[in-house]
Order: structure tokens, then sequence, then C-alpha cells
């Protein structure tokens, strides 16, 4: 184990300002009455900053920064455990200090003190020499740079929490950011609770037939668990998935999709103790009264206000002028999906629970590509191999796994990320597989943020969860190309977190960062998944240790472009819907409009039509719960970053370490500190277009899967402003 990591403290105790949280030692009893001392001794800190004469720029930096990480790095790990090894107690535990720490957060994003001290600063330096038009410094990248991004940033995160409001304003302000906290909670947990109450036995094993072994072996021992013959499934995400891609039995697709799709909501099955119809509704009218208080017209508009996007119109001709391109080739490869599942089953009706198994089978027979197959080449040890060196041909970085690091589960994984030199730049906790009591999906969150400040050091640690299928006992995890994709997706997070030069941590990282350009380098890392140097890296297989052969690799990307804009058109529904959702709310209408305006999206959107009791928006956590209200075209702007920025590897080598170097330095060192524009712009040399995002999903040609043609397209570049995360 690295000798940074120190041995477990008494238990019950929280954090003593050790570089790795003791998870063992965090019991639920002991969170409230430890938390409640760290809330206290914040707030004495921030009352005493700004008590007296106002402190240099640098030193009110320095503590403001100094007392928020204290707070972060005591609630990080209980955060982290709700999402990931929920019980009833830690639940509780952590539903008494929800409330606890959003108020304070909204405190002091509202202190009136801090405010003035930063308002006076700012208006000082307005007023100093020697800056450019932008008010930084010629070389734009220097420490006194760094500090005048971090006053603006403070100061707009001040005003957007209500600081600039009379008291009245406030108090209303800091009661609906509250209720929020605790609505968008409840959302998360009732899809959970959903998911993880949910299973069906199956007594006749033959209605699994064409399920990957792992699928089905897993289900089995699932049923002998519950003391039962046959198997049982469950609505953990890889078994949903394998069902509707390889199950046979055409009945068992539309039992799951069904229930898939009505999950937390009124619709039967789904148990009516989570639905979220109400929920939705109240979060949406709370939302929009804590922009109309911030004066802004809609909670779009204030959600744009720390985009690179300038204005909800812009998105929504962005995302229009994207679907306009890309529908027509979407059409074309439904009808020629719904003419092989006639050919090849006599099926004449292509239902939503037939779409992806037909995908499967029509890519199976026209690229002679067996997916589950190639899971033997990417044993999780080879593809984590693969990573690491890829890491370090690029950005200059390693990894070693510490061995005896105190987690959460015996599946997690601690690895220490060092330079060239073996200096420790940080640590990446990696939770790989779905279990229960584990919220579904894949992201990264922050456990410690980097400082160097003068009064301490901290190095930054990273959380990288995903919900890939466990191995059997014993056994090792075969991933599968998708869930390759999502672990390099939530690297890219880390790397951003990690690699991050500024010393202020609410700009620094992934902090700061405009959210539409805060999936720049995850989506960007997923790219050299399809390079064949990159795979032959990643790649051995479990049992010859042979690399994924050649004639594999060419089936792999041509598979990446199959079919690819039915899927593209899909995140266009998904945030279309979003940003009109929320231009268009009216308190008036209720949760009624959330369907309705959905509806229309999918009218001019969808090429796959749902069953009319589909309910997805009841489990769209990304904008109920997260971080993406407003903001989930956020996927597609940071896309067209992404392929744009890959494109300029494609000219002088994957592997090109100076291209590499220089993402590192323009964007990920940066974090938040700078115009997300700017930066892109520092490392490309131009803005970017979106051809290459067409080209790289095969729509840029006059082609439309065999044997149709599809229309051309161009490429429009798109710029803006920016300013925060994932």
């Amino acid at each position: 184990m690295d000798a940074a990591v120190e041995p477990t403290p008494p238990a019950g105790l929280l954090l003593a300002g050790e570089q790795l949280p003791r998870f063992t030692a965090i019991t639920p009893g002991a969170i409230e009455p430890a938390m409640d001392a760290v809330l206290l001794q914040a707030r004495a800190e921030l009352d005493e900053l700004v008590a007296g004469e106002v402190p240099a720029l640098s030193v009110i930096a320095e503590k403001l920064e100094a007392l928020l990480d204290k707070l972060n790095n005591a609630w990080s790990p209980i955060r982290h455990l709700h999402a990931v090894a929920a019980t009833a107690q830690l639940r509780a535990a952590y539903r008494a200090c929800l409330p606890k720490v959003s108020a304070f957060h909204t405190e002091a994003d509202q202190h009136p003190g801090l405010f003035q001290a930063l308002s006076h600063l700012q208006t000082a330096m307005s007023q100093a020499t020697g800056t450019g038009e932008d008010g930084y410094g010629e070389d734009g990248y220097g420490e006194d740079e760094d500090k005048r991004a971090w006053l603006d940033y403070k100061l707009q995160q001040m005003r957007l929490s209500g600081a600039g409001l009379d008291e009245a304003a406030r108090q209303r302000f800091a009661e609906i950011t509250l209720q929020l906290a605790q609505l968008t909670n409840r959302f998360s947990e009732n899809v959970l609770d959903a998911s993880q109450t949910w299973q069906l036995h199956i007594e006749n094993i033959a209605r699994l037939d064409g399920l990957p072994q792992d699928i089905r072996n897993a289900a089995v021992v699932k049923a002998q668990h519950a003391r039962s013959s046959g198997a049982l499934l469950t609505l953990d995400f890889p078994v949903f998935a394998a069902v509707m891609g390889y199950a046979q039995d055409r009945r068992l697709r539309e039992k799951l999709h069904r229930v898939w799709v009505t999950r937390a909501s009124e619709q039967p099955p789904s148990d009516a103790r989570f639905d979220n119809t109400a929920l939705m509704g109240e979060i949406l009218k709370l939302r929009h009264d804590a922009a109309r208080l911030l004066g802004f017209d809609t909670y779009a508009d204030r959600s744009l206000a720390t985009k690179m996007a300038t204005s909800a119109r812009e998105v929504v001709a962005f995302l229009r002028d994207l679907n306009a391109k890309v529908k027509p080739y979407a059409q074309a490869e439904l009808a020629q999906l719904q003419r092989f599942a006639r050919e090849r089953d006599g099926l004449d009706t292509l239902e939503s629970w037939d779409v992806s198994y037909y995908t499967q089978r029509w890519r199976e027979e026209a690229l002679g590509l067996d997916v589950q197959a190639l899971r033997a080449y990417f044993p999780i040890d080879r593809v984590l191999h693969g990573l690491f060196t890829l890491l370090s041909r690029l950005f200059g970085i390693g990894a070693v796994r510490c061995d005896e690091a105190d987690t959460w589960h015996p599946d997690v994984r601690l690895f220490r990320v060092h330079g060239d030199d073996n200096t420790t730049i940080g640590y990446i906790y990696l939770d790989l597989y779905a279990r229960q009591g584990k919220r579904g999906g894949a992201w990264m969150d922050e456990c410690r943020s980097k400082h160097h400040l003068s009064a301490s050091e901290q190095l930054p640690v990273a959380y990288l969860t995903c919900n890939f299928t466990p191995p059997i006992p014993h056994g090792t995890a075969l991933l599968t190309h998708d869930e390759v994709l999502t672990l390099f997706h939530e690297i890219g997070h880390c790397l951003h977190h990690l690699l991050t030069e500024v010393d202020y941590p609410s700009i620094g990282g992934i902090n700061g960062v405009a959210w539409d350009a805060v999936e720049l380098p995850s989506q960007l890392l997923e790219y050299w998944c399809w390079e064949p140097q990159a795979l032959a890296l990643m790649t051995a297989h479990i049992d010859t240790g042979a690399p994924l052969p050649a004639a594999a690799v060419s089936k792999l990307r041509a598979a990446r472009t199959f079919m690819s804009a039915l899927a593209f058109v899909r995140q266009l529904e998904f945030a279309l819907f979003d940003m009109r959702l929320h231009m268009e709310y009216e308190p008036a209408n209720g949760a009624g409009q959330v369907q309705a305006i959905l509806g229309q999206v999918r009218a001019e959107v969808a090429v796959v039509r749902p069953p009319p009791y589909t309910r997805f928006e009841h489990s769209f956590t990304h904008i109920f719960a997260g971080g993406y209200a407003a903001g989930y075209y956020s996927y597609k702007w940071a896309e067209v970053l992404a392929s744009d920025a890959f494109s300029l590897f494609e000219e002088r080598g994957v592997f090109n370490a100076d291209v590499g170097r220089a993402f590192r330095a323009h964007v990920l060192a940066r974090g938040g500190s700078r115009d997300a524009a700017q930066l892109y712009r520092a490392f490309r040399g131009r803005d970017p277009h979106t051809a290459a995002l067409l080209r790289h999903h095969g729509l840029a040609l006059h082609s439309c899967g065999p044997g149709h043609g599809g229309p051309e397209h161009g490429g429009r570049g798109h710029g803006g402003r920016g300013q925060r995360r994932m």
C-alpha cells in the first residue's frame, strides 16, 4: 500500500486531515453529531473571515477555500456512501444532515459580509492597470490571473445564489434551495427503490435463451440465494440491457421493458409508493420560482448563465440543426431494421422492446460481429493496463494500485496516480460493479480537491463509479466494449479533476467549468476505444492472452456507426425535451405539462415512438435529481468539442504526446479558471466545427447503412462564452 495511506483512525471518527477518508470508521450514528460540529466551526470561521477590515484577496480566497474544503472532506464520503452503499441507517443519517449542509452552503453563498467584501475587492481590482481586454494578464495562466478568476467566479456564484437580493427574497431563495435538495434526493431514492424492489422469478430457464452466459448464471445464483428454483431477474442495468438485446423470448423483453419505462411512475406495474409525478411538478415550480427571484424569465435562462451557450434559443437551434441533419438517416435505419425483422422472423410491427434485439441480430449478420463474444478480450485488468498505458503516453502520468486501501466494499480498488518522476498527483477509487444498495448509472465525483495554499497542501482524490456486470465468484470480470467506453468516459472526468494546476478548488478541476464543456475530456477519451493501436493495449483473450484480432477490430469499428443515427436522435430527444421543459414551464399548468411537452418533442424528433404508458421522465435523474436541468444538451455540445479535438490527434497521430500535453496544459490543467471557449481555442487554434462529429458517426457521407443513400451533411461551428460540471 502507498506510504501516504495511514492506519485507520478509531471507529466513529470522521476525518482529521488525512489524505484519504476512513470509510470503515464512518458509522451512521456518528454522522449527524460529527457534521453538526463541522458546520458549527465553518460558520464561525466564515463570520470571522469578514468581521473586520476587508482582507487582501489572497487572504480571503485562501481562508474561504480552506473552510469550504474542510466541510467537503467531511461530507463527501457520506454523500458517496449514500449513493454506493446505502442502508436504512445511512439513509436516515444522510437525510438528517442534507438540509443542514444545504442550508450552510446557501448561507455562505448569500453571506452579506462576504458579498460586500468580495464586491469591494472586485471594484478595486477593476480600477487597477496592466490587464488585458478580458481583465487578465497577457499570459493568462499566472497566479494573479487565477485569483482574479476566482473572485469573478465567486461573485457570480453568490449573485446566482441570491446574495444581491433583499432580506426577504434571500430568505425565500434559501428556503427554495433547501426544498430542492430534499425533493431531488427523494426523486433519486424513488428511482433506486423502484428498481431494486422489483424482481421476476423465471421457473423455466429456457425463457432465458439467448442471454449472455454470465447474466444467466447470475440469475440462477440469485434464485439459489433466495432459496428458489429457476432464475431471478432484476432491474440492474446490465440485466435489463442484456434482456433487451439478447432474450429470444419476446414476451420477456416486453415485460422488462414495461417495468423499466414505468419505474417510479403512476403507471402499473410500478409501486405507487415510489411515484415521482408530484415531485416533478414541485421541482419544476421551485426552480421556476428561484429563477424569477434572481431576475430570469425562466429556469433555462438561469441555467445558461454559467454555460458556453448564450441563450435557450441558441441551444434549441443547435439541437434542431443537428436533428435536421441526422433524422433522415435515423428514419432510413428504422426502415431497414423493420424490413430485417420481417424477413428474419416475420415480425410485422417493430415495437420499442424489439429495437435493441433486432439491432444486435442485424449487426451480427451484417458485420459478423458478436459483441458478447468480444468480452473474452476485455478482462478488467488488461483494460486497466491499456488505459493507464494510454494515459502515460498522452499525458505523462501512471497509476499504481494500493492493495490495502480502506474502502466501502471489497470490490473497490484504489489507485495512486503519479507523474513521470513518480511524484504522487492524486488518487482514484474505482467501484465498477452493480450490487444491491448502489445507485444505477456511472459517474465521477470529488472525494478531495487539490489545493496548495499557504496553510496547507492537499492532493486531489476522485471517485469513479460504474455498474458493470460483476464477475462470477472467484472469476475475472469481462467487460463489454460499451462498458469499456463508459470506463474511459469517467476516467476523462477524473483526469480533469486530478491534473488541475489551479490551487483554488472552486475553479480547479471540474469546478467552475461551463457545464456544456465539462464533458469534453470524458467524451474525448472514448475515441481511443475505437483505435486499433489503443485496442491492442487494452485487449488480451482471457484464455490465450491474444489481442483482439485485426478482423474483429475492423468489425468493431464498422459497428461504431452501425445504426448510429437512431441513438443520435434519441439523445436529441432527451436534450430538446429538457430545454423546452425548463423554457416553457408555466406554474399554472402543473405537472401535466411534462408529458405534454415530451409528446410534442417526440412528434418532432423521435423515430421510434414508444407505447403510451411510457414514463421515462419519471426516472430521468439527470435533470430531476442531477446537475443537467436545462443542460442535458451539454452532452451533444461537448461531443462537438470532443470530436473536433480528436480530429487533431487524427491529423498528428493518435498517441501524439505534444497534442496530449497541449490538451493537458490548456484544458485539463486550467479547470474553470478561464472561459471554456478561450481554453478550447488555445488548444485547437480555432473554434470547433460539427464536421468531425458527423464524420465520426458515419453521417457525413451519402450513406445510411448497407444499400441506402442519405442526405449530404455540412458542418457549422459554435462558440460562445463560458464559465461549471458533470
